[in-house]
This record gives structure tokens, sequence and C-alpha cells, in this order.
């Protein structure tokens, strides 16, 4: 079975994140994957180590947050073929507050497998 590519692995992410799915999203990471949060917010982690790491931190913040909607608005090929990047709207709920917030993630995938996923998210405001 070949590897999925990284736009087939883009929208598992987005079928596990919107399906409150924190196993499928994990599994889409290599074993050493890495998540990168450059603009993390208070108590939230700048760097995420190792898919079982991920594992948790994503069962933690789907328990906080619900994203109903992952929109893709564009996708941006690089000359390297394992580095994607994409511009993205999150829509859901959090804390009892709806929300929507836009991000640029640059990911690395490898055979299938996110090695590297860089989320630089802007703050999330009211829906429009």
């Amino acid at each position: 079975m070949p590897a999925l590519s990284p736009l087939d692995v883009l929208e598992q992410r987005r079928a596990a994140v919107t399906g409150q799915d924190a196993d499928a999203f994990a599994d889409l990471f290599a074993p050493d994957g890495v998540i990168e949060l450059p603009f993390a917010g208070r108590d939230v982690p700048d760097r995420i180590e190792g898919r079982e790491t991920i594992r948790t931190f994503a069962r933690a913040a789907m328990a906080a947050m619900r994203v109903d909607a992952l929109v893709t608005l564009a996708v941006h090929r690089t000359e390297d073929p394992e580095v994607v990047i994409a511009e993205t709207l999150a829509k859901g709920s959090g804390r009892g507050d709806a929300f929507e917030g836009r991000s640029v993630q640059l990911l690395r995938i490898r055979d299938g497998r996110i090695l590297l996923f860089r989320d630089y998210t802007g703050p999330l405001r009211e829906p429009s």
C-alpha cells in the first residue's frame, strides 16, 4: 500500500480534528514527530516531541475545545516535496464560547507520516 500524499495527510488530519479523534490525529505522526507552536499562549507548550506525547497533548486539547470545521483556505507546495504550507480557518467552541481562528501551518511529511507540524496560529476571535 503506497504512503499517503501530503494532501491525503491534511485531509485525514482535518477528519481527526473535527471528529475529536485524538488517537487518529496522533497516529498521523512519525514516532519521533514534532509539533511546534511558536505563538503558543500561556500554559501551552511551544514544542511537543514524540507521537505518544502528541497523543496526550491532543487528548487534553480536544477535551478543552472542539473544532467543528477546519477549512483549508490554500495549500502551497514548496521546492522540497516533503514540505507543504497550509492556510487554515478553524471554527469551534471552547469554555462555552464560539471561536474562529486562522493559522499558517508548515508540515514536513515523509512516507505518509508527519515529521514536523509547525502551527503559526493567530488569535482566536468571535465568529463573524
